[in-house]
């Protein structure tokens, strides 16, 4: 059970949340609220809405403000009707690209995103273009040191998780989006809370880019959709090398 680190290649422009946090709580409000409203305000009996407020949480996504959310999805204050599509394209050097949205107008949305693939070096793709190079991964990041190894292992292993590796200060574990929840508990049960979780798109296959201008109009293009009020998240399938990322960002 080893690999590659995954956190670092989905979340390599985590410095810049707080920059846009109130963004960001906005964005898991809509996702709570939307969960509950299908499923219920039972994190227990809901896994979509067990996700999207420990998601929210790792954010630090007030708890008050979580529990509005949760109240107002499971409340009568609004018949809007929110769904989730998913559009993909690709970026600078043919990067895939997957972009998951929750909208109540399709139009629009997809207007926004065709705009900003197509003035930023991409373009707009056709439905299962890029999909199928992707899986739907639970990853959970735990802080822990090295000689933890062997007794982590063993709880992810019997979690039946699919991967277990080390990193920088700490382990990354992925497995099935399914088993989100119980692998979750099974390592808070065994005193390995994870510092950060989430469920993503993984790439199957990865490409490397090397021209620095290339990445950083990428790393533009990413922002630039993860400002779309509608879009919750986007994944590629670059493979971000430090060397690559460090000159991007040196501007």
């Amino acid at each position: 059970m080893a690999g590659h680190s995954k956190f670092k290649n989905i979340m390599h422009r985590k410095k810049a949340v707080d920059a846009k946090r109130s963004r960001a709580f906005s964005k898991h409000g809509r996702l709570i609220m939307n969960a509950a409203r299908v499923g219920g305000g039972d994190l227990a009996m809901n896994l979509s809405l067990r996700y999207a407020v420990d998601r929210a949480r790792s954010d630090n996504m007030p708890k008050d403000a979580i529990e509005r959310a949760i109240a107002k999805g499971t409340g009568e204050g609004s018949d809007t009707v929110m769904e989730e599509v998913t559009y993909e394209g690709y970026g600078p050097g043919g990067v895939a690209i997957l972009v998951d949205t929750l909208t109540d107008n399709r139009n629009r949305t997809v207007g926004e995103v065709r705009n900003i693939l197509e003035k930023n070096g991409g373009n707009m793709g056709e439905s299962g273009c890029v999909a199928w190079n992707f899986e739907r991964k639970a990853m959970f990041f735990v802080a822990a040191e090295a000689s933890k190894e062997e007794e982590l292992l063993l709880v992810a292993m019997e979690a039946e998780a699919d991967d277990c590796s080390l990193g920088d200060g700490g382990f990354e574990i992925t497995a099935d989006h399914t088993l989100f929840g119980s692998v979750s508990e099974a390592l808070s049960a065994a005193g390995f809370a994870p510092e950060k979780s989430e469920i993503a798109p993984l790439p199957k296959t990865t490409v490397t880019l090397d021209d620095p201008n290339q990445v950083r109009t990428l790393l533009r293009l990413l922002d630039l959709l993860e400002d779309i009020d509608d879009v919750q998240s986007c994944a590629t399938n670059i493979e971000w090398t430090d060397e690559a990322l460090a000159a991007a960002e040196a501007d």
